[in-house]
């Protein structure tokens, strides 16, 4: 399967349905947990079929649903095709797909000897090391990537970046600067931007661009 870019993903995906952080994924408003439980056999079903298979994470009142292809390590053509399934699943059962609010949590660590501390890292949370990355086993836990640095005493040493979808950055840099932050640079966007809170301690937005 070929991989998508990020705007190829971005241009063909569904209404409703983000890319984030490696995977293509959606929120579907039930309304209750019965309506959520019943949708989540009919994406079963409609999984099985395919011989595709999402992530599902059922809450009362809505299903989180993300999809991507762990043969290639991104998203393909099989995605799209299985989010168009569950967006008329979604539809046929009178449910809503939306994927305003949606995020994806990393945390970045800075240091200058990433190679000799992450099979530490990986250790803690039961995970393996991925390339650049750490992640648990289960992929429940945040991803942990490790940032090259310096070694100067006084910096801030571990950062959230959240992934979330282009159309979120505004309103959100908007919202934490009016509840007392900064934002400390735009010279990375559109890939992310750096932002700080009232005490300096810092958070990227991130998006696919």
């Amino acid at each position: 399967m070929t991989k998508l870019s990020g705007r190829e993903i971005a241009e063909r995906a569904p209404e409703g349905w983000v890319y984030l952080l490696g995977g293509l994924q959606t929120r579907v408003r039930t309304g209750g947990f019965a309506s959520g439980l019943a949708l989540v056999g009919a994406i079963g079903a409609a999984a099985e079929e395919m011989d595709h298979h999402p992530d599902l994470d059922l809450r009362y009142g809505y299903v989180d649903v993300r999809t991507s292809s762990h043969d290639v390590g991104a998203v393909t053509g099989r995605d799209l095709r299985l989010a168009e399934r569950i967006t008329e699943l979604a539809a046929k059962a009178g449910a809503t797909v939306s994927a305003a609010g949606l995020a994806r949590l990393a945390l970045a660590l800075d240091t200058p000897a990433a190679e000799r501390i992450k099979g530490f890292w990986a250790a803690v949370l039961g995970g393996q090391v991925q390339g650049p990355d750490v992640r648990d086993s289960a992929g429940v836990l945040p991803p942990i990537w490790f940032q090259e640095s310096g070694a100067e005493p006084g910096r801030q040493r571990w950062h959230p970046d959240l992934w979330v979808d282009p159309s979120e950055v505004r309103p959100r840099i908007d919202a934490a600067v009016a509840a007392g932050g900064s934002l400390v640079t735009e010279e990375y966007a559109p890939s992310f931007w750096v932002l700080a809170d009232p005490e300096g301690n810092k958070v990227c937005l991130c998006t696919w661009q």
